[in-house]
């Protein structure tokens, strides 16, 4: 029986990058890091995504190379489990189930059997108060083993993992929390308080922000709030330390790490400039600036090749050890707020939002990967508190991705407005869009929406946009093409402008066939003729400001969908200009698929919000899904797929053509899916399938047919030929699935390996004797017994043999004795065809 299928929500990409330290590996061949419940093999080189690490079921916090197999890592996780990778293969080697929430792990080279952890006190997060503890990695043979031997080594330590570090050869840890510095020696079973200085107890911009231990000497490094650096020696005695000071960043230090032999200090925060500090010396810096955003980690290679930086913009950055760039891999970007909401390019499928401040960065779903970024606003941001910028409000692209514009905007502290409009073209050549009209205040009040009218290729219709402003003013533009002169020059053009009572217009939108234009006045409902632009009817009930709008697809284009402040969600048909239902719902997100006639409204109460899956001429909604998650979804859109997905079940079957994504508050990009929770985490080196990796390329189509005829002739063979070996064999099993440095010895495995493969002769071992011996009187026969052999079978059937003497060809001597030998050859096999 199959099991029925059931609609899960699940993390789709752009998660933070940037979350914890990445991890170089022993070669400085690849980055490991963190991207929200999974772990991300990246190539240094290529900047590649080779493998996702998938398994842990809530936020992984951290991860470390194993200090006893550089090729396998450490994951810790939200869900109080630690697994161990081969992360080369992707292969889960084994999970160790703790049960408290992990915040932190160190794995050291001189505690072989054992880890520090950072943990809740008591499991109770919520009291803040979080504790250094030490675990017991038991050594059991099974894949999953519950690990519980704690011990408590510092009791209120702060959680975040850079304010705890271990010291040369793990003899001491180092935590710092507020004003205080502890040092707990392990041999001595001492722990020593150090404050920053008893003259500046009392400033809270002194406080402790990071810490690092020099890999070879007895010093530390910390970071504080005000800037400064300071460098501890001589902690051994309680009395007798010493701290000297550094100062070159304006705000709090974010991360302190030293390069592998300890001559370098490396220091970032929110300046985006990496200094490295030379023998601990404040005479001697060097800087890599304009790193672009504040830096929150930094990372150094095993062998000294490359140092990496964590960006709040959700960027990693992989530089050489002289400061060199070499390689950025960039993260979906999450800005304070996505005022363009959530659009698809027509042309490469990409999500397209507001990126960094004036930019709208183009994001590949399917990679997980950023495409490219494009400047709107062409100026240099300042990082400025308090400093109004100007700000990226609006963005729609027409039906086939050649015209893209924007709205930006700057309100100032008097009340001031400016406001600029931009079209763009997409320039074939370049692969990008290029600036083709500016338009300075099109509005003489912020744009409230645009879109553009809806093109067929067959049809040679004029580019038209369409915004709406708070001025109470709808504005139509239009594509004027310059034929005079030699070069043919377009440029952008109001051709209508339209109002309503002097209402403000809130939204507008285009029919699918582009004959009809619907614009809303606070409550009211216009619609309006594309051709003529004259007001052709008006739509009012019931009571409530518009909040979205947008007309049906397909079979149901004849309706116009929207959603009211007072909680109702209306539908009227456009024949008959009447009210065709209502519901009461408090819609927050109202999209339709373009490529059915399918129709998702979000809503939300006091917590949660669900998803009502509807098409508008059916009473009944297709999909129900309550509280997909907590808060309010801010932003939701319709991808369509390269493929429709078989998809069984008739309640989900709105999923097959079109992919469903939301925003939440938190910028959690989130996606519903019908797989399994096993599907979806089946490691990545089971998917390793290199025929269905191939792309569809007019190359692999060749190369498709033959692979077909040729599959097909092996299937037979392999019937024989699998018939004679030996079936699910555990040694074949072991060399095929495992990976080379976790396996015995080839002396070990070698002997069990042949043995796998030979065939028994317990059967038939007689049988094959006595051939032998006929195989070998075969040679030493003569010809008068063969000769004797041929008049006996024609003494037989003499009459039938004079009948066809003159049609048949004779056989040679030879020829006859190897006709012989095919006789005794056993052809049983055919029968299992």
């Amino acid at each position: 029986m199959v099991a029925s299928e059931q609609l899960r929500v699940v993390r789709c990409g752009g998660s933070w990058l940037s979350g914890s330290r990445p991890v170089f590996s022993a070669d400085s061949k690849y980055l490991l890091c963190t991207s929200g419940d999974y772990v991300k093999v990246y190539s240094t080189a290529t900047e590649e995504c080779l493998h996702v690490l998938q398994g842990h079921r809530n936020l992984v916090t951290g991860i470390q190379l194993n200090p006893q197999n550089h090729l396998q890592l450490y994951s810790w996780s939200l869900d109080g489990t630690i697994k161990l990778w081969d992360f080369l293969d992707g292969i889960l080697i084994k999970t160790f189930v703790v049960g408290f929430k992990l915040f932190a792990l160190y794995a050291l080279a001189s505690f072989e059997n054992s880890v520090f952890l950072t943990i809740p006190k008591d499991n109770a997060e919520k009291t803040g108060v979080f504790q250094l503890v030490s675990l017991k990695l038991p050594k059991i043979p099974r894949q999953e083993v519950e690990a519980n031997e704690l011990e408590v080594i510092l009791d209120g330590i702060n959680q975040s993992p850079k304010c705890t570090a271990f010291g040369r050869d793990g003899e001491y840890v180092v935590s710092v929390s507020e004003l205080h510095l502890l040092v707990c020696f392990f041999k001595k079973k001492k722990i020593y308080s150090f404050p920053v200085g008893s003259e500046v107890k009392s400033s809270p911009t002194n406080c402790f922000t990071c810490v690092a231990c020099h890999p070879k000497e007895d010093c530390i490094a910390t970071g504080h709030k005000d800037g400064k650096i300071r460098l501890w020696r001589n902690f051994n005695h309680k009395r007798e330390y010493t701290f000297t000071t550094m100062h070159w960043h304006h705000d709090e230090v974010m991360d302190l790490a030293f390069s592998v032999e300890g001559t370098n200090l490396l220091s970032g925060g929110i300046e985006s400039v990496l200094v490295q500090w030379r023998d601990g010396s404040d005479a001697k810096k060097e800087f890599l600036p304009r790193l672009g955003s504040t830096i929150q980690h930094i990372s150094v290679s095993p062998d000294g090749t490359f140092l990496s930086t964590s960006h709040s913009d959700n960027k990693i950055v992989i530089i050489h050890s002289n400061l060199k760039v070499a390689a950025v891999i960039q993260g979906l970007i999450k800005g304070s707020d996505i005022k363009t909401g959530l659009m698809i390019d027509p042309r490469t499928k990409a999500l397209v939002l507001n990126g960094k401040p004036g930019h709208l960065q183009f994001y590949s779903l399917q990679n997980d990967k950023q495409l490219y970024n494009l400047d709107i606003v062409q100026q240099e941001y300042i990082h400025q508190y308090g400093l109004t910028q100007i700000e990226l409000a609006k963005a729609a692209f027409d039906s086939r991705g050649d015209w893209l514009a924007t709205v930006e905007q700057r309100q100032g502290s008097c009340g001031d407005l400016e406001l600029q409009m931009k079209l763009w073209a997409y320039d074939e050549q370049a692969q990008s869009f290029t600036l083709n009209t500016r338009i300075n205040m099109p509005h003489e009040d912020c744009v409230t929406a645009m879109c553009f009218r809806c093109t067929d290729d067959s049809e040679n219709t004029t580019p038209t946009l369409v915004t709406a402003s708070r001025d109470g003013h709808f504005k139509v533009w239009m594509l004027l093409v310059d034929n005079e002169g030699e070069n043919e020059s377009t440029t952008w053009t109001c051709d209508f402008v339209g109002s309503y009572h002097n209402y403000r217009a809130t939204h507008c939108c285009f029919s699918e066939d582009g004959s009809l234009l619907a614009v809303s006045f606070d409550e009211i409902v216009t619609l309006w003729d594309s051709e003529t632009w004259e007001l052709k009817c008006t739509f009012c009930h019931p009571p409530g400001t518009i909040q979205n709008l947008c007309f049906g697809r397909q079979s149901c284009s004849k309706y116009l969908l929207g959603a009211t402040s007072t909680g109702f969600l209306c539908c009227w048909n456009l024949l008959s200009c009447t009210l065709e239902w209502s519901a009461q719902l408090y819609v927050v997100v109202l999209q339709p698929d373009s490529l059915s006639e399918n129709m998702a409204a979000i809503s939300w109460n006091a917590e949660y919000s669900d998803v009502f899956v509807f098409k508008p001429s059916e009473p009944q909604p297709l999909c129900i899904q309550r509280k997909i998650c907590r808060g309010r979804v801010r932003w939701a859109v319709f991808v369509p797929r390269d493929a429709p997905e078989r998809i069984s079940s008739e309640k989900y079957q709105w999923l097959s053509q079109s992919q469903f994504y939301f925003m939440t508050e938190a910028h959690e990009l989130m996606t519903f899916s019908t797989k399994t929770p096993e599907e979806r985490l089946t490691p990545s080196s089971r998917q390793l399938a290199v025929e269905e990796s191939f792309t569809m390329t007019p190359f692999y189509l060749l190369l498709g047919k033959h692979r077909q005829q040729t599959e097909g002739a092996a299937e037979i063979r392999k019937e024989v030929v699998q018939s004679n070996l030996p079936q699910d064999s555990p040694a074949i099993k072991e060399l095929l699935h495992t990976p080379a440095h976790v396996l015995p010895s080839a002396t070990f495995l070698c002997p069990i390996f042949i043995n796998s493969l030979l065939v028994s002769k317990a059967k038939g071992s007689s049988d094959d004797v006595s051939n032998e011996a006929e195989m070998e009187s075969e040679n030493g026969e003569n010809e008068s017994e063969e000769e004797a052999e041929i008049t006996e079978i024609h003494a037989e059937d003499s009459q039938a043999t004079e009948n066809l003497e003159d049609s048949l060809p004779k056989l040679s001597k030879a020829q006859e004795r190897e006709l012989r030998k095919l006789r005794k050859l056993d052809y049983s096999w055919v029968s299992a065809l």
